[in-house]
């Protein structure tokens, strides 16, 4: 195994027999050095193998010009989509991110956090983990006083930056349509009540059907992971009861697909029996069969304006004192999965 010591301005230097200071403007391009000197400098560099210590550099100039992201999971097209253009905004000012996820691991999270702050990021913009009810860690970004931006999932008490949907008003968008179609027993296989943006969920759940004057009952409102297979096993429950909904209204896409699969296995008519809405808007939502019924919770726009806000934090000289709450309005696409009167 090779420890071969990597190569340094200091040794670049020594081959040309010019100072470290000089290889350095050479290669920052500095217009002070000839074009011979920068030539020989370069060539040298690729000679040797030469890599710019970007840390030691971010030390120096008090700046590194990079962005630290955290998502919970990279396999979603949610969170793709939000990283997608928040990375094309950024880069059309000189930042580039380092994606880390957590995996929904409120320890991976704070690993991921502190590899950040090492790497000496300008700012960090993250969605938390579902494990995450302790927020000492974010604390700490802001305590060295990096710029925190929170997207879809964040918590209020922090007091920073937040770009998002509105959860509590898509749930009445939901409940509304099922009872447009006449459904009276719909049930909700949220997330944790602990994560804000499922609480506003499971809220606009609970006060939709209140308005529609429809049963609010305890067997009806689960809440878990909202994994594929959460979906499934939280889908056989409610088929068990004696009294089965009309309806189930699912807080993520995956976990609608995995209760979708297991109507399907089952041979319940959707919509017809059982109508089914999910939450995301992924891709296979408009593929499977039936096509799924879900909000779309504009991914591109979130991404792009927890770019801009960190932005807005790059470019002043003070600490921002405004803080940016961004609350997008969220669209149902009606899709097959609910679409009874149509069908």
């Amino acid at each position: 195994m090779s420890n071969k010591k990597k190569s340094t301005i200091k040794d670049i230097a020594n081959v040309l027999n010019i100072s470290p200071a000089a290889v350095s403007k050479a290669l920052h391009n500095d217009s002070r050095i000839s074009e011979k000197t920068k030539k020989a400098v370069r060539q040298v560099a690729k000679n040797l193998n030469y890599q710019p210590n970007h840390l030691a550099s971010a030390l120096r100039k008090g700046k590194s010009n990079l962005v630290g992201v955290i998502v919970p999971r990279t396999n979603s097209n949610f969170f793709s989509s939000v990283i997608q253009n928040m990375e094309e905004e950024l880069n059309k000012e000189g930042y580039n991110i380092i994606i880390t996820q957590s995996n929904e691991s409120y320890k991976k999270e704070c690993n991921n956090i502190d590899a950040l702050l090492f790497t000496q990021v300008d700012g960090i913009i993250a969605s938390m983990a579902n494990e995450t009810t302790d927020l000492e860690y974010y604390e700490k970004i802001k305590s060295k006083g990096i710029p925190l931006i929170l997207f879809d999932r964040g918590e209020n008490d922090l007091n920073v930056d937040y770009i998002g949907i509105n959860d509590y008003d898509s749930s009445h968008l939901i409940v509304n349509h099922l009872v447009e179609q006449g459904c009276k027993r719909i049930a909700h296989i949220g997330g944790f009540k602990r994560t804000r943006i499922f609480n506003n969920r499971i809220r606009g759940y609970i006060d939709a059907l209140k308005k529609h004057d429809l049963p609010l009952e305890n067997e009806l409102l689960i809440e878990s992971s909202l994994t594929t297979e959460d979906g499934r096993e939280k889908m056989i429950r409610l088929l068990a009861l004696e009294n089965r909904p009309d309806a189930v209204y699912v807080a993520g896409d995956y976990a609608a697909l995995g209760a979708l699969q297991v109507l399907n296995e089952q041979h319940i008519k959707v919509p017809e029996d059982i109508a089914l809405v999910g939450f995301g808007n992924e891709p296979f939502t408009a593929m499977v069969t039936p096509t799924i019924t879900s909000i779309n919770q504009h991914s591109s726009e979130i991404g792009k304006q927890a770019a801009k806000t960190f932005l807005e934090h790059s470019k002043k000289s003070v600490v921002k004192q405004t803080l940016n709450k961004i609350i997008l309005d969220a669209e149902l696409i009606v899709r097959d999965s609910s679409n009874i009167k149509d069908s």
